[in-house]
């Protein structure tokens, strides 16, 4: 009798996971230079210190070249753009691509004078420093800052600080530098650069009503108090307060949501941080509780 034996084979199906996406950074220089500077960027994928990852650059559409480094040597004006990456490695299944990186903008002038601005909004109460650049850094001997065509200051360095700033500070910025040449005054103009002011620590609450939320109980709804916090770090804890029909729904939490029983009212919501509270968002939520309803979401 011959037994015949079957060799079985299992195979493990394993959970796909998102896409991770690569992150780009500038190590070296600044976003907005003189034709003939350097930039140097880099680019990686959080989390994979050890994986063998390569990177392919991208300016637009074309890709550039594969490297983890990418420089920008002696830039012309024609090579300004929006600079990204991606990540790519190569398993024994395929190959994988992470997402594309957040792009970095590089702006290469051809003129003599750059005004660098901070690159991310200021907020309210912040001191913004201004540098105007001057091609080759010759010893400048006044330097005029503009807003909106108004002149703000004048002094004899490149470094121009704006304190206690307001909402009335947003707009176009542009400076003037003089320095002394060999027979004459040599003066120059920038372009203009915009800068952008938060007034608000916490924008306008909105308030979420999500009656049936599959992770609750049928006879409790979700509140959500959605909130934007503009803050420098380390950012601040916000503090959440609930309201039905001007009665607390318990003491303040860090956490933005709360479940409560199924109940129709008038609901709100506030969020502090810093004993400065934003605006307080109302909501009207008519439910019957007695009757299921189909899964919505109220918003203000």
């Amino acid at each position: 009798m011959v037994e015949r034996l079957t060799c079985q084979h299992f195979f493990t199906v394993l959970p796909t996971s998102a896409p991770q996406m690569a992150v780009a950074e500038l190590v070296k220089g600044v976003p907005w230079i003189f034709s003939g500077e350097s930039v140097h960027l880099k680019c990686s994928v959080p989390g994979n210190v050890s994986a063998e990852w390569r990177y392919r650059w991208f300016r637009g559409g074309e890709q550039l070249q594969e490297s983890e480094y990418f420089v920008l040597w002696k830039a012309r004006p024609q090579q300004s753009g929006k600079y990204y990456c991606q990540g790519l490695r190569t398993t024994w299944i395929s190959t994988q691509h992470t997402l594309h990186s957040l792009p970095i903008e590089i702006e290469v002038d051809g003129g003599w004078a750059i005004l660098q601005a901070p690159p991310l909004p200021m907020l309210v109460g912040e001191t913004m420093t201004l540098t105007c650049r001057v091609r080759d850094n010759p010893r400048l001997t006044e330097v005029i800052l503009y807003k909106d065509g108004v002149e703000l200051q004048r002094q004899p360095g490149p470094e121009l600080r704006v304190t206690n700033l307001t909402l009335q500070h947003h707009g176009s910025y542009w400076c003037r530098a003089s320095w002394d040449g060999r027979r004459e005054t040599n003066s120059v103009i920038s372009e203009a650069a915009p800068v952008s002011i938060i007034g608000e620590v916490l924008t306008e609450p909105v308030l979420e009503i999500v009656p049936n939320d599959p992770l609750i109980h049928e006879d409790r709804m979700l509140l959500v108090c959605q909130v934007q916090l503009n803050a420098r770090e380390p950012v601040p804890h916000i503090h959440y307060y609930f309201y039905q029909d001007g009665l607390s729904l318990g003491p303040a939490s860090s956490q933005d949501r709360v479940t409560v029983l199924r109940d129709s009212g008038q609901y709100w919501c506030k969020a502090i941080v810093n004993e400065t509270m934003n605006c307080i968002c109302t909501v009207d939520c008519k439910l019957n509780p007695n009757k299921s309803s189909q899964s919505q979401t109220f918003t203000y």
